[in-house]
């Protein structure tokens, strides 16, 4: 069974709140839907120390918000195959599954940080700002997506 197969949307409950992640080098964007799974919201920032500690983090905002299944941004290349950053996120989710028993999910985020990128500079916010909240909104586009696609 290959990887793809042990984490696909259908494993996640159709009902209660998701997590969604975008798991960057420096920092852990997170959203959460709502109950009826139709919106995620941005909701923190987290600044990546050691995996531990993010994870004792990450199951905190889980159980504060009584979240039910958990979707990450698996950053593919451009062509669909995976580099250095798909294999860190995999190796993350391994790591993570030994602490966490909901359903995991991987959602394709190519072009997530770059659409939201995009979308901050129409808007015209600064670029102090913007990389203040770029990874909490990519999380947001990465659950969002998600739940567009299970609808």
């Amino acid at each position: 069974m290959s990887q793809e197969d042990q984490f696909p949307l259908d494993a996640l409950p159709t009902k209660g709140r998701l997590i969604g992640l975008d798991l960057g080098t420096k920092t852990i964007g997170v959203a959460i839907s709502d109950g009826l799974q139709m919106t995620a919201t941005p909701n923190v920032t987290i600044n990546r120390k050691k995996f531990g500690l993010d994870a004792e983090r990450l199951l905190e905002i889980i159980k504060d918000n009584a979240c039910v299944g958990v979707v990450i941004g698996l950053p593919l290349n451009m062509d669909g195959s995976e580099g250095p950053r798909a294999q860190s996120t995999r190796a993350f989710v391994r790591n993570f599954t030994q602490k966490c028993d909901l359903p995991i999910a991987f959602w394709d985020e190519r072009l997530s940080t770059s659409a939201v990128t995009r979308t901050m500079i129409e808007a015209d916010i600064s670029r102090a700002k913007q990389a203040k909240v770029v990874d909490k909104l990519a999380a947001s586009f990465i659950l969002q997506g998600a739940l567009d696609r299970r609808r």
